[in-house]
This record gives structure tokens, sequence and C-alpha cells, in this order.
């Protein structure tokens, strides 16, 4: 059976600690792969490769430093299919959805590309008698990003693409569950040219991640997962006097007004809530349709759009989605379909019971939808992270605007309409980090900022985009003043610019 273990000081090196998880083949349930679970102590030598790593390449000029991820792009589309294909076998989505995945994070290295100039800082001259004021952005040193199964190409590019053209150097944990992806990017940057020791793949479960936290050589963490594991690492991370940016669960809700075009409507919630099979947290879960007859019309249209969803193995090129990751997966889905039942929600659609022919033992579940389902109810308050869509009906737009406002989680929200004072409106006073009007799945281009509020985000600097350059730098300033033509004297006062 293939193992895995991690990549460390530029190759690939066994993993030492005795313990191993299984990375399953989610289309058949086979497990494929044993991936080594890292011990402090393998976590500590990865930190000690990049310490002594990464002056030399901070002290490289930001020109070259961008060349080594314009090589990696190369490589990364001659090898874009086999990469998809790896991406797919673990995960479970489909092939064109994890070229998605990949096509994401590769655009982040393009911005990245752009390094010379986003780290350029700021210069006074005369700022007062015959000084001169300027700022540089410096590296931190080294780095770490914890990552998740949901998306393992496109997060991890998110991460060490902005951290390492900075002139960091990166420790990576990503997810155990499929390990493959990152730990063939990290092989393409060595074929990039970067030197080793600045990319680290260092696989493993909790204890990596508590050694993360305590390493006193890692300088800032950057985390995507659950809400729980997210405040964990923050509060921990901060505590230990890390920069440390965290990002969350969500439960993102669609607007639908009265007004709005409803075929365009419906197709957006069938791509955005069942799309890789829920488990997105920009997937759109809950759909408010405001008005009765709104709703109505909304649902009548949903129910055989769901029922006819074609699910498939992750090669099947026409399959709208795939397996869940895990067995796990499928029964915590379930559990809460269950609940929503139990509860009293109205279920149209019930894809419990679903199996795929010559894939009995398969992570496969079939999609579901409920009605009438209030705010009280769990499957509202929690997120499920599957293929389920639940109906909140609203009876006019403040009670619309509210519900996502109200909600615990603020990640992505989005509002359908024709009318632009609504969609102004929502827009400004919706209390959720990244909106969509009339788009589903609102995340931002890499050179704009990706991140969620309340519990979907703890920390103050967002992912990719400009507040990426600002994490993973700190910034110094400068007084300067020469002696010529400066009068002589101890000054007792703060200097002003009087």
């Amino acid at each position: 059976m293939r193992e895995i273990g991690h990549f460390i000081g530029g190759r690939q090196v066994a993993g030492r600690s005795g313990r191993y998880g299984e990375v399953f083949l989610p289309m058949t349930g086979e497990v494929q792969a044993k991936v080594a679970l890292a011990g402090k102590d393998e976590l500590h030598e990865a930190v000690e490769v990049a310490k002594a790593a990464q002056p030399g390449w901070a002290a490289q000029n930001p020109q070259k430093r961008a060349r080594v991820l314009m090589k990696f792009l190369d490589l990364a589309h001659k090898e874009f299919d086999s990469l998809a294909e790896l991406l797919a076998r673990e995960h479970g989505k489909t092939v064109p959805d994890a070229k998605g995945d990949i096509q994401r994070g590769l655009e982040v290295v393009e911005f990245a590309c752009g390094i010379p100039h986003l780290m350029k800082g700021e210069f006074t001259e005369n700022a007062g008698p015959g000084i001169d004021m300027y700022s540089i952005r410096q590296p931190l040193g080294v780095v770490a990003g914890i990552t998740p199964f949901n998306f393992p190409a496109m997060i991890p590019m998110w991460k060490f693409a902005p951290a390492i053209a900075c002139g960091n150097a990166f420790i990576l944990k990503p997810s155990e569950r499929d390990p493959g992806v990152p730990m063939r990017l990290a092989e393409l940057m060595m074929e990039a040219g970067l030197p080793a020791g600045i990319l680290n793949v260092v696989n493993g479960d909790k204890e990596a991640v508590d050694a993360i936290i305590e390493d006193r050589d890692i300088k800032a963490i950057g985390f995507v997962g659950s809400s729980a594991i997210a405040e964990y690492i923050y509060a921990g991370g901060c505590a230990a006097g890390k920069r440390v940016q965290c990002f969350g669960g969500a439960k993102n809700h669609m607007i639908v007004m009265p007004d709005a075009d409803m075929d365009q409507a419906v197709d957006a919630l069938i791509g955005a809530g069942y799309g890789s099979a829920g488990e997105r947290c920009m997937a759109i879960s809950v759909a408010v349709p405001v008005g009765e007859e709104t709703a109505n019309r909304l649902v009548e249209r949903l129910v055989p759009r769901v029922e006819s969803l074609k699910i498939g193995p992750s090669t099947d090129p026409d399959a709208d989605f795939g397996p869940l990751v895990t067995a796990e997966a499928v029964k915590k889905v379930r559990s809460y379909v269950d609940l929503g039942v139990a509860e009293g929600a109205e279920l149209l659609v019930d894809g419990r019971g679903f199996t795929m022919q010559g894939y009995e033992n398969g992570f496969y579940m079939g999609g579901c939808l409920f009605d009438r389902v209030s705010p009280d109810m769990r499957i509202y308050k929690e997120e499920i992270f599957g293929p389920v869509l639940s109906v909140v009906r609203a009876r006019d737009y403040e009670e619309a605007l509210d519900l996502p406002t109200s909600h615990e989680y603020g990640n992505g929200v989005a509002i359908f309409t024709r009318d632009g004072d609504a969609a102004r409106d929502f827009a400004s006073k919706v209390e959720v980090g990244m909106v969509g009007i009339n788009v589903p799945i609102p995340v931002p281009l890499a050179y704009h900022t990706f991140g969620g509020w309340k519990r979907s985000g703890f920390g103050d600097l967002n992912q990719h985009g400009p507040d990426s350059i600002r994490f993973y730098t700190k910034t110094k300033t400068i007084t300067s003043r020469w002696p010529s033509g400066v009068k002589e004297g101890a000054e007792f006062v703060i200097p002003t610019m009087r």
C-alpha cells in the first residue's frame, strides 16, 4: 500500500512517529494509502530546517522570488490534468470540480508574482528639517498554514504563495484525508527553483496542530476549517504571541426576491447548494424566498431539479457531484437530515437512501431538500457540510435581511433581484463578509480579499489580496537625518512637525 510521509528540507521523508491515518478512495470506499501523522519532534525538525533556510531566501530580491512562482505556474499547468485526477481520487469531487479547485489556487500564485510591487513601502522627503521618513515591509520568518480537506490544492496555495513571495519560510499542515496534492505541489515548487527548506509539508493531526501553536519559532498561523477548531487555534496562537488568521464554518443564505429571474435563481441554488456534494465553506445551504408566492414558485421548480441530480464517481465527467470524503461525513450528514425531520421541517427530496450501482461501498449521498425550515431548528443553525438545502420562507425583505445578519456565521450571502435599490441596500446592511448580487458563490478574485465575519472568521486580516501581504510581513518605519546643515544641541521635547 502506498505510504505518504512528509516533505522536509526539499525531499520526501518517512514518518517516524509510528502513527498513521488512512486515505480513502471515496468513490469505492477502499483505503488507497496510509499517511504518516507527525509527532512534535518531526514538526520541530521542519521548523529548524525552515529557520535555517529563511534568511537566505528573504535576502533574494523580490523579482527572483517572483520568478520561482512563475516557473511553478508553468510546471503546475503542465501537470494540471494529473493533479486534478489525484485530487479527485483522494477527495471525491469530480475531476472538473477538482480543476476549479486547482485553478483558483493558481490565480493567487499569479497575484503573488506581483510581489515586487506589492511589497513596496512609502517615502516622505523632508518630513521635518533635513529629515526623511520611509517604511519598508519585511518577512516574519517561519510561518505555518493548517488547511482543510475540502480544497486540498486551492487553500494551501492561498497560504504558501503570498507567504513565500514575501520572503518567509512556510510549514504546511494539510488535511490528512487528502494529502497527495499538497505533497506534489511542494515537489513542483522545488522543481521551480525554490531553495530546500522554504516550503515544508508536515502531515498530521491534532498533535501536529498543537506543536505548531506551541513552537516559538513559528511567527504566524493561517487556518481554514471548522469554527470550533478555528477558535481553538486563534486563542492558542494569540496567547503564544503569534499573528493568527483563522476561518471557520458558514451558513450561507441566498435571498430570492419576488422580482428575481426564477430560472437564474434555481440554477444558482442547484449549483451552489449541491456542487462538490455541499462540501464547500461557500456553499449555499439556505434559500430565503421573500413572500409565499415566491416561495411556492421556487420550491415547485427546485424539487424536480434536486430529484434529477446526477451523482457519480469522481471520474464521471457528466456527474453533478461525487461522493463525500469519508464514511463518517456521510453518517454526519444523514444524521442532520434525520434531525430535520424530527424537528418538523418538510423533507421534499430525501437522498439518504441513495446508492451507486457498482460502487455500493462508496461514500455517496443523494441531494436533500427541506422546506418550511425555521430559525430555531438545528439544521438551520449548524453547518451540515453536505448536499442539503433548506428553504426558510421570509414574510418580507426586512425579515430576509435579518436572517443572515442575525446568524452566528457570517461568511457569504447572496441576493437575487432585478431591483438595484434593494440590492444596494442589502449589500450595505447585511452583516456578512462576502456578498453576491445575482452571484451565488461570491468568492472574490485573487486580487481582492477573502474572509467572513462573526464566527466565520477570527483575526483582523483576511486571505489573499492585499491583506495576505500585510499578514505575512511586518512594517518597519525609518526616520533619518544626516548631520550636514542641522542645528547642533540637545532636544528635550518630543519631535513634531511644527
